[in-house]
């Protein structure tokens, strides 16, 4: 129980956790967890870190991802996710939420609020999913501005740079970018929207030394590929980014038609996560332990004196 018991608190900072999962061998392997609920899951099924996408936290507001939503609001659900699982928490910042000192407060709001890592993308605003058509991009020598801010504002926070910039320079322009963040103080990059095997392995073959993370983001422009074959490429980091929020919606709207269809869930219970299990995956029977063992300490031992 992260949230409550200090003694279920990781000891090292969020930021050191997830560079010691990168120094291990493999790839890491960070699905999407758009609330606490999803983040539990995946810590259950073996995760041992978890990513924020900026379009599944937007998507579950009931609205776009055009940069629109603001720090404060990604701030909640990073909250959300740490506080549930307590895993190391990847986080798009979508391009900084502003300029240099946007960027720098961006940065030390959601370390404060528990992120262990970050990426900021070379887009302008209004910015879009990157795998959709007619993105601006930002000058590079600005993009390599917000980087530096970033490196001098975080204490422990891991800094990913995300390029969007394949679509419309061409790989030249990506690996350019990429170089230059890297010299701005990126920890590594990431190369969005590549199409096809061989422009994931020439990006890696053409910044050695740095760790990419590549993205799986179904109905998007690039193939899919496992895990393992990400590694093979040349990656460090594959995210899963709208995976679950995906399941989710379909899942809900199923139930709300089937509602509407039959006037109750009694046809579809059988696909309903159960109340057992719910409170087995929150954790309730620890927390009524815990509450009743508060409750017997203050219990007093003798009779009061009058």
């Amino acid at each position: 129980m992260p949230y409550i018991l200090a003694s279920d608190i990781p000891s090292e900072l969020p930021g050191l956790q997830f560079r010691k999962l990168l120094e291990r061998k493999g790839i890491l392997e960070i699905p999407g967890t758009h609330n606490g609920m999803a983040a539990l899951q995946a810590k259950a099924a073996g995760f041992e870190a978890s990513y924020l996408s900026g379009a599944a936290m937007t998507a579950s507001m009931g609205i776009p991802d055009l940069g629109i939503i603001t720090v404060d609001e990604v701030t909640f659900f990073i909250r959300q996710v740490v506080r549930a699982s307590g895993l190391p928490v990847l986080v798009d910042a979508d391009t900084g939420y502003g300029e240099v000192l946007n960027v720098m407060h961006t940065v030390r709001c959601f370390e404060d609020a528990g992120a262990a890592a970050i990426h900021i993308e070379d887009q302008l605003l209004p910015k879009k999913c990157g795998h959709l058509n007619d993105k601006k991009l930002a000058d590079p020598r600005d993009m390599a501005a917000k980087v530096a801010a970033a490196n001098k504002a975080r204490r422990h926070l891991y800094l990913i740079a995300r390029t969007d910039a394949a679509a419309s320079e061409g790989l030249d322009g990506a690996v350019a970018r990429a170089k230059l963040y890297v010299e701005a103080g990126a920890d590594a990059i990431f190369p969005e929207a590549l199409t096809s095997a061989e422009m994931f392995c020439e990006f890696a073959r053409r910044v050695p030394g740095v760790p990419l993370l590549a993205n799986v983001t179904e109905f998007g422009r690039s193939p899919f590929f496992t895990a393992s074959e990400f590694e093979e490429m040349g990656y460090r980091m594959v995210i899963w980014p709208v995976s679950s929020l995906r399941m989710a919606n379909r899942a809900q709207a199923d139930l709300f038609a089937t509602l509407r269809r039959d006037g109750g869930a009694h046809k579809i219970v059988g696909k309903m996560q159960t109340r057992a299990e719910l409170y087995d995956l929150i954790g309730l029977p620890r927390y009524e332990a815990l509450d009743a063992s508060i409750v017997q300490t203050i219990v007093p031992t003798r009779a009061p004196s009058e």
